[in-house]
């Protein structure tokens, strides 16, 4: 499932194996595996406070599997 998304935070620690996402469209807290190849590009994207567009499978999961960074509106 794709969904448009503005990031509204973004947790974690050294010693979990993923950071928490949190949106400001969505009560539901997201995460992104650091064991992904490309954590540190998507983690660095997110931190910016961008709106992005986030693909979970199976529609209902929390795990981040896709994200593309949305233009900026205007």
């Amino acid at each position: 499932m794709l969904r448009a998304l503005t990031v509204a935070a973004v947790r974690g620690w050294e010693d979990e194996d993923h950071v928490e996402v949190l949106f400001l469209e969505s009560a539901r807290v997201y995460r992104l595996e650091r064991a992904r190849p490309d954590f540190d590009e998507l983690f660095g994207q997110l931190r910016e406070g961008r709106r992005v567009r986030i693909k979970t499978a199976p529609p209902d999961s929390d795990v981040i599997e896709d994200m593309e960074v949305l233009p900026e509106p205007g």
